[in-house]
């Protein structure tokens, strides 16, 4: 057989299957190409090539394939299984702006796959091609970082460690403060000659501005103009050139303040960020013989046995061997209620050890324990961003230029046309643009109100896992759900009994127990266990004599010299015994004794107790449309969508049914809305990936479903989606506050500075101040984890 290359397409926004499947023939008709396949369901179109084949002019011409016949469709290619992997640090990140462009350089890189840039943390997590390229990416990161912002160390990003990067303030920065502003003080109180005054201001100037003005000669040097250190170097020798020389320094001394509180605010929410999600384990008390030791959760293995005392967090997904405690899961689930646990319970990395000693048995090693998978989504949500995010750093991109040649044309034009006007006048006023014209107010907040948004929501149990699906949530207009697991408990439950009578000391209850006893179908033990209940003891299997179950149609067993009988209606039937009809929202099992009907039983999977307000809660909020999707009966799920209130409900469904009947939905749905689909994340994974926003509900510990979803509740309520939606919706408004904010005083402060009212004071504000404003108001969205 001769080698091929895989290759695989990622269709983003691809909606129509019909094209889905016109797509697959056209590239499948490609010369060099052996097989292609388009799964619709994944948006993932697969593509093997022999080995000899130009794969570069392959993928060029699928990609022409697929603009052609939908326009709209965003094709990336897909991280294979041989695809690297690397995060770095970027400790001494401070700039915003700069942030950019080392993401946009870095994923220029020959052999970059991605790059993405998280601020707010700071890491910067590449994806490339082959190891053997990771010694040179690694290196060529570090002068594109070193030159875009000097004073940048890239490291490698220490998974061990809780502490990274201090985000400490530099206090010899401080100290030259203090005294550049003396200097200035003393320039200001008093009056001096001419020279003595220039030499208080330039000295002041030079401590307090010096590294701001090096800085910008440097980045100039290396092609990088238009940045805050330049603007901020023209404007204030600018005010130097026209005898401006109080506001020259003015203006440097709080723009330094100014961003000396820029970074304490941006500081202080890494590191409530960061309090978040501190639920990484420091160390395991693994087992050996007779001894324990303390090591790293990384070096245990699937099969060993480790032991967690009181107080402390649970290392590593595992079974509880012995021991008896109660365990706080307010970490991974928002809920303050603790869990009890005990010999054969499962418990997740993550949970806090309240008060028993526990041994464990060690299921998963830590790479694919659930609170690695959670640290994981969390911190690398920041690489899908939402359309917001994207939109303002393309804003950002143009608005400095704009606004630096406008200031420009300010200074030159005006004095040129306009009778009286002077160059020192109109210069003044272009120094006031700027001041102004740099875009970290927004570069800086947007992103921290998105991640402060998903980690509030992850303290709340949600796991949601982009800032695209945190902004998707806001047009959500249509919800539909799966119901077994979902809307129901997923448990089945003994809920109306009707005995006639006819068995002397037995019930009918007691009678079908003694037929269900020796069957594990669930429809049996929710017999067993309503027995159990109703006489607190268990069935006495010495009585029971002739057990036959009868395929299809339920059981027949001799019990005290009595034939039972206990199944369906087809058992009746077929045994000949005139029994009642009956029409409910559940499984029907008939009994008879001896020939004679004796009674029958419902039993049905119990509706989740938060289901109903979960339900009304989303029509508050403006969802317009509530429908079921179910494989159960049509009985059973009109009787739940009765209950429950819902607008649709469709039953009998297959799986490619459920997604056929989506489809249906998404057409009918407004234009700009978002549907949404809420299953168990086992059973539904194609319909989670047919939907705009997957949801996976009782997704705690279910690799399917964190895998499935966009969304993961941790826990199995559907209130928790109402939640989801709130935290998405708060995060929303205050995003749109600092964006209006912030263009609003920049916009409003260049036109009076345009005429002349506005000062360089102003304008110092207009740059820093609301850069302040807008990161402590971003920082109010991580109270969104108390709705």
């Amino acid at each position: 057989m001769s080698a091929t290359i895989k290759k695989e397409l990622l269709l983003e926004g691809l909606d129509c299957a019909n094209c889905a499947a016109k797509i697959e023939h056209k590239v499948k008709s490609l010369d060099s190409v052996s097989t292609a396949t388009m799964n619709f369901m994944t948006k993932t179109l697969t593509i093997e090539t022999a080995a000899t084949a130009e794969v570069h002019d392959i993928i060029n011409e699928a990609v022409s394939i697929i603009k052609k016949l939908e326009p709209d469709v965003t094709v990336k290619e897909k991280r294979m299984a041989n695809a690297e992997k690397k995060t770095l640090m970027l400790n001494g990140l401070d700039c915003s702006n700069c942030a950019a462009k080392i993401e946009k350089e870095v994923g220029n890189i020959s052999g970059v796959k991605s790059a993405n840039v998280d601020f707010v943390s700071k890491r910067l997590i590449i994806e490339f091609n082959s190891k053997h390229d990771e010694k040179r990416i690694v290196d060529e990161v570090s002068k594109i970082a070193r030159r875009i912002e000097s004073g940048i160390k890239v490291a490698e990003e220490d998974k061990n460690s809780k502490k990274g990067d201090e985000y400490g303030i530099n206090r010899l920065e401080i100290v030259k403060l203090a005294i550049g502003a003396l200097f200035f003080g003393v320039g200001v109180i008093f009056s001096f000659p001419f020279w003595a005054e220039l030499s208080l201001f330039l000295i002041s100037y030079v401590l307090v501005g010096g590294q701001v003005v090096l800085k910008a000669v440097k980045n100039i040097i290396r092609g990088q103009v238009f940045d805050e250190n330049f603007l901020m170097g023209v404007a204030t020798i600018g005010a130097f050139a026209i005898r401006e020389f109080p506001e020259g320094v003015a203006v440097m001394l709080f723009y330094q303040i100014g961003e000396l509180f820029q970074n304490i605010a941006v500081n202080r929410s890494r590191r409530s960020i960061k309090a978040l999600m501190d639920i990484r384990p420091d160390y395991a008390n693994l087992k050996v013989g007779s001894e324990e030791k303390t090591v790293s959760p990384e070096e245990v293995k699937i099969g060993d046995i480790i032991i967690i005392k009181p107080g402390e967090r649970v290392p590593l997904d595992g079974k509880v061997l012995e021991g008896k405690s109660m365990l706080d899961t307010s970490a991974l689930t928002g809920e303050s209620v603790p869990r009890e646990v005990e010999a054969g319970s499962d418990i997740l990395s993550g949970f806090i050890n309240k008060n028993g000693l526990l041994t464990v048995e060690v299921t998963k090693e830590f790479g694919e324990s659930t609170v690695a998978k959670i640290l994981d989504l969390v911190q690398n949500a920041s690489s899908k961003k939402a359309p917001t995010e994207n939109f303002i750093t393309r804003f950002a991109r143009y608005y400095t230029p704009v606004v630096v040649f406008a200031a420009l044309a300010l200074s030159v034009i005006p004095p040129l046309i306009i009778s009286g006007a002077t160059f020192s006048d109109w210069i003044y006023r272009a120094l006031v643009f700027l001041v102004i014209s740099c875009p970290c107010a927004l570069v800086i907040s947007i992103p921290l109100g998105f991640f402060g948004g998903i980690g509030g929501a992850s303290k709340n149990g949600i796991l949601i896992k982009g800032s695209n699906y945190l902004e998707a949530l806001n047009a959500v207009d249509t919800v539909v759900f799966d119901k077994t697991g979902t809307l129901t408990k997923g448990v089945f439950k003994v809920t109306k009994v009707t005995d006639h009578g006819i068995i002397p000391d037995m019930t009918i209850l007691e009678a079908a127990a003694y037929a269900e006893s020796y069957s594990n179908h669930p429809i049996s033990q929710s017999i067993l266990q309503a027995y159990n209940n109703a006489y607190d003891k268990e069935i006495n299997k010495d009585e029971i004599e002739n057990y036959e179950e009868i395929s299809g149609h339920g059981i027949s067993v001799k019990v005290r010299d009595r034939i039972i009988l206990a199944g369906n209606a087809g058992l009746m039937r077929k045994e000949a015994i005139a029994y009642e009809e009956v029409d409910a929202a559940g499984t029907v099992v008939h009994v008879a004794v001896d020939g004679k009907y004796a009674g029958h039983m419902v039993i049905s999977d119990e509706v989740k107790d938060d289901a109903a307000n979960a339900l009304k809660s989303l029509k508050t909020i403006g969802i317009k449309k509530l429908v079921m999707l179910t494989g159960d009966s049509k009985a059973v799920g009109t009787k739940v969508g009765q209950t429950l209130g819902l607008d649709e409900v469709h039953a009998e469904l297959l799986p490619h049914q459920k997604v056929e009947k989506l489809e249906e939905l998404e057409k009918n749905k407004s234009p700009k809305g978002k549907l949404v689909f809420v299953g168990d994340g086992i059973n539904d994974a194609p319909v989670l990936a047919r939907a705009d926003i997957g949801v996976a509900m009782g997704g705690l510990g279910s690799d399917a479903a964190i895998e499935a979803a966009d969304v993961v509740l941790m826990t199995d309520e559907p209130a928790k989606l109402v939640t989801a939606i709130k935290i998405a919706r708060r995060t929303r408004v205050i995003v749109w506050q600092n964006i209006i904010f912030a263009l609003g005083v920049k916009g409003i402060v260049l036109l009076l500075g345009a005429g002349g009212i506005a000062t360089m004071w102003e304008a110092v504000f207009a740059d820093v101040g609301v850069a302040v404003i807008a990161i402590l108001n971003a920082m109010r969205v991580m109270k969104a984890e108390k709705l």
